[in-house]
């Protein structure tokens, strides 16, 4: 189990981003990985696959690349999956499921792609376990296998991670559309808020929601590994040696760094719905980070900086259909005064129908009032910097699942904003 090809797959745009992680977690020279679009190719050991899972902030799991075949049809499928060595990665009283992606494939049913690889895994432990075969469990499996197919090649994967490493087993609280971790990972990681060894600089997200971004961030901050809070399904695997797992743990538990006590706070969060800051507050307590954040209700429209002297927002604003009127922007069409928005919170309804009024808003408030500061947004808007009337200095392609976004940086200056465009 020394010589293992993994794939990392991620959100597309992240790439750059998960690589040098890759490299920095493993320790590996940069020859042996392979940026793809979607994710990266790394030759290492199963050892590095554990240690993969514990700390990747970016990536959405850790696969073992099984077989690689060219492929006509589905009996093809079942050929290539028969001539895997399934039995030793886990015994017939492990439970499997079977997924199938595709691109440009040319078969009809991925379905039925996946039910022949289903089978010739089965048929394999027949003959090798005496007639012995797992069972299917579609909803909690204890092992994932994953079926990449394009034109003409198949790839077969196992997967080491089990629930996917966005659940990092600390958010219970969470409202409408809330940020994966492992986006708002890459957000942070696109700042090079952390990427220095300076001292970090003050980070706050006036809308924070259920708190992803800060608590992310105060994870990083506190050195606290991402997967420590969760189990993987590698834990199952026979090559699994629970010695050397319970060894990188404890290294990673010793590595913690919490603040001193009475330590200024250096990351904040707020948000228009006191509901939700309770929400952020009580899943940043099960991530270990609450007495480094500090949480408070609030619009984004009115809050001042937490601190003087500037620094860092990063934020996630809602938009479109994950959100209605909120805030101060939206209190007019809604018939509503402020503090009764309030409630529902800004995660949970939608500023204007094209969110113009409550960012040209926002921009106003943060150039009176946030000099010095940057400003990090993500939006899928690729028009924001002339709603708002800034000029972006970067703009990062992102993807938040389905849908294409832009991660915008502007350098707060006091003075008046730009003249709108005729």
């Amino acid at each position: 189990m020394n010589q293992l090809q993994l794939f990392l797959p991620c959100a597309a745009g992240v790439e750059d981003y998960l690589a040098p992680e890759i490299l920095q977690i493993t320790g590996l020279p940069p020859g042996c990985i392979t940026k793809q679009r979607g994710g990266v190719a790394v030759r290492t050991s199963f050892a590095h696959a554990m240690l993969l899972n514990l700390y990747s902030r970016l990536s959405q799991r850790v696969l073992v690349l099984l077989s690689y075949t060219e492929y006509r049809s589905e009996q093809d499928l079942y050929g290539a999956a028969c001539e895997v060595a399934w039995e030793r990665w886990f015994t017939p009283r492990e439970s499997i499921k079977v997924e199938v992606t595709a691109q440009h494939s040319p078969l009809t049913s991925l379905n039925f792609a996946a039910l022949k690889i289903k089978d010739a895994v089965c048929d394999r432990f027949r003959e090798k376990a005496g007639g012995v075969r797992p069972d299917v469990n579609t909803q909690w499996p204890d092992v994932r296998i994953y079926a990449h197919l394009t034109t003409d090649a198949c790839s077969l994967y196992i997967d080491t991670s089990g629930e996917p490493l966005f659940k990092r087993g600390w958010r219970e609280d969470k409202g409408d559309a809330p940020l994966k971790e492992t986006l708002a990972a890459a957000m942070i990681a696109a700042s090079e808020w952390a990427s220095g060894d300076d001292d970090l600089m003050p980070l706050y997200d006036p809308c924070c929601g259920s708190g992803t971004v800060v608590i992310e961030a105060a994870q990083i901050a506190c050195n606290i590994a991402a997967g420590a809070g969760r189990r993987f399904a590698f834990e199952k695997y026979l090559p699994f040696r629970s010695q050397e797992w319970t060894a990188m743990k404890q290294e990673a538990a010793a590595a913690v760094v919490k603040p001193e006590p009475g330590q200024k706070a250096l990351i904040y969060g707020s948000d228009v719905s006191h509901r939700m800051v309770d929400f952020a507050q009580r899943n940043a307590e099960r991530a270990g980070v609450a007495d480094v954040i500090e949480f408070r209700g609030g619009d984004a429209l009115q809050r001042m900086p937490p601190i003087e002297g500037g620094g860092v927002m990063l934020l996630n604003p809602p938009y479109g259909e994950r959100i209605d009127v909120g805030g101060v922007a939206g209190a007019g069409r809604m018939g509503a005064e402020p503090e009764q928005q309030g409630r529902f919170g800004a995660r949970e309804l939608a500023h204007t129908e094209d969110g113009g009024e409550f960012f040209s808003q926002l921009a106003s408030h943060w150039k009176k009032n946030y000099a010095g500061w940057t400003a990090w947004v993500l939006t899928p808007d690729l028009k924001l910097p002339s709603k708002m009337r800034l000029k972006e200095s970067r703009r990062v392609p992102m993807w938040n699942g389905p849908i294409e976004c832009r991660l915008f940086k502007f350098s707060m200056v006091k003075g008046a904003m730009r003249e709108p465009r005729a």
